[in-house]
């Protein structure tokens, strides 16, 4: 019981330790992009990342079939899209702005399944959607960055993609092996983002491997995409949904505490109060739905 226990103290630590990585690497790709074209950033992240990941699934590659590959491309898309957009929106507006909005994939999910799958998304999950709404309106009501605008959008694009990400997740992981999907995911973003950045800037080198590039590579590819993904990948076996639902929500609150700190941010009553209802609202819809899955099962 013991054992059980700190193991799943374990797990919820390391996956905290995901979420201010991701929350951390929000304001470091704000900067590096003002620098270097978004394609071609994301093409050597996740270039590095696919070659790590696949020294760390070498062993698995015996088990690639046709299905695994198929299922890896359409979350690869999904993934390319989900970094892309919000990649792009942090062109446009805070680091914060973007975590939170990026957050709200969480009670997306719901819906998509809904829409896909044909389950019905709980009630728990409805109120969620409603409370982030208006969360978002609260956000997003900043005169200064002109209100809900191309950053907002692009913020907003990127959470829907994540959502069916996730939501597409959810079967194939139960069907082939979490290293192989995860690893042709990220050769399927470094191609797309290899076209990208040809068809658009019409190169693919950086203007120098050095400084804030390095730096940013460094830590988004080591902290951000390898650690991040294996950890969750592995951690999740110890934990409760509910409880990682919980731990991800540091995500965005983490991302607002280093861009006030770290990128000079500045933040208002109404963006604190909007950001607040964002959390509940995600809390809300997963913590709900949670018990309420629970109750059934005992019934």
């Amino acid at each position: 019981m013991i054992k059980s226990k700190l193991k799943e103290f374990g797990a919820d630590f390391s996956l905290l330790l995901v979420a201010i990585c991701w929350g951390g690497t929000f304001f470091i790709v704000q900067d590096v992009i003002e620098d270097t074209p978004v394609y071609i950033f994301l093409f050597w992240r996740f270039l590095i990342a696919s070659v790590l990941m696949a020294l760390l699934s070498f062993k698995e590659f015996k088990k690639l079939d046709r299905a695994t590959l198929k299922a890896g491309l359409v979350l690869g898309l999904f993934m390319f899209l989900g970094f892309a957009f919000q990649t792009f929106a942090l062109s446009y507006t805070y680091s914060s702005t973007v975590a939170f909005i990026t957050g709200l994939n969480v009670i997306i999910v719901p819906f998509a399944v809904f829409l896909i799958f044909k389950k019905k998304a709980s009630i728990y999950s409805l109120f969620g959607a409603i409370c982030a709404a208006i969360g978002l309106y609260f956000l997003t009501n900043n005169e200064a960055l002109g209100g809900f605008s191309t950053g907002e959008f692009y913020s907003l694009i990127c959470a829907v993609m994540f959502a069916l990400q996730i939501t597409f997740t959810d079967v194939y992981a139960k069907k082939h092996s979490a290293f192989l999907l995860v690893t042709i995911q990220f050769v399927v973003v470094t191609v797309l983002c290899f076209l990208g950045a040809n068809v658009v800037n019409g190169y693919i080198m950086p203007s120098s491997f050095d400084g804030l590039f390095l730096e940013a590579i460094v830590i988004t590819v080591v902290f951000a995409t390898i650690f991040a993904f294996f950890t969750q990948t592995v951690m999740q076996k110890f934990t409760t949904p509910a409880k990682t639902a919980i731990i991800f929500t540091m995500e965005p609150v983490s991302a607002g505490i280093f861009g006030y700190y770290f990128a000079q941010e500045q933040f208002y009553a109404a963006q604190l109060m909007g950001a607040g209802l964002i959390l509940f609202g995600m809390l809300s819809a997963e913590i709900g739905t949670y018990f309420r899955n629970k109750k059934a099962k005992n019934v």
